[in-house]
């Protein structure tokens, strides 16, 4: 937009100004309140989380994996961006848009759920008197399959929104590419980081004293 808006103020006559109109306009717009939608979306699903877990320290361990989502999207975009460049062909779909700030907004309720899988089944077992090590290294094996199925079946299904051609195109890639690098980001990387985010959110909750520090011992059947 700021190319085309360089172009125009150097071409036109004394007297003309430019402004946008219709979606430029709204992108125009929206470009300047991207921080302010991810911040609130954050907040959204920390309180969220905050109720379901009763617990003021476990939602952490869920929001931490939010940014490798949000890494892929916008690793996946922007180079994706410069190697079509490099080939000399530049797609408009691949940039800071509407659309892909959608699509990374969907990127943090889906790394969520990921970490959700595997979170819900160790706070379970540490609440019952398991290690943390031990609970959070079970509850990822139980869950690993259930967190490839949906996240690959995800990843699938909008394949077709990243390569899409014709008319419109540029909006279906730029949303589809976000979703697709950042759910793919967020499930290759969030296997391996939820089960330590967890441990050390454990760990810091109870040396500052959110947690106690004797936890219930109770048997419990943890097939």
């Amino acid at each position: 937009m700021n190319a085309i808006k360089e172009v125009v103020q150097q071409n036109a006559g004394t007297g003309f100004s430019i402004e946008w109109s219709g979606q430029s306009r709204e992108e125009a717009k929206a470009s300047s309140s991207t921080i302010k939608v991810l911040v609130l979306s954050l907040v959204f699903v920390f309180l969220c989380l905050a109720a379901l877990y009763e617990s003021w320290s476990v939602p952490f361990a869920v929001l931490l994996t939010v940014p490798t989502g949000i890494f892929g999207a916008l690793v996946s975009e922007y180079g994706l961006s410069i190697l079509e460049a490099m080939f000399g062909h530049m797609n408009a779909g691949l940039q800071d848009s509407v659309y892909m700030q959608i699509g990374i907004i969907a990127i943090i309720g889906l790394a969520a759920k990921n970490a959700i899988l595997i979170v819900e089944f160790a706070k379970v077992r540490v609440d019952r008197g398991m290690e943390p090590v031990k609970a959070a290294l079970e509850a990822a094996g139980l869950r690993l399959r259930p967190i490839l199925m949906t996240s690959f079946a995800f990843i699938i299904g909008c394949v077709p929104l990243a390569i899409a051609t014709g008319a419109g195109a540029a909006a279906r890639n730029g949303m589809g590419v976000a979703v697709v690098g950042g759910m793919f980001f967020a499930t290759a990387m969030g296997i391996f980081l939820i089960p330590v985010f967890f441990v050390a959110t454990e760990w810091l909750a109870e040396k500052l004293g959110i947690v106690p520090k004797a936890r219930k011992k109770t048997s419990i059947d943890y097939m």
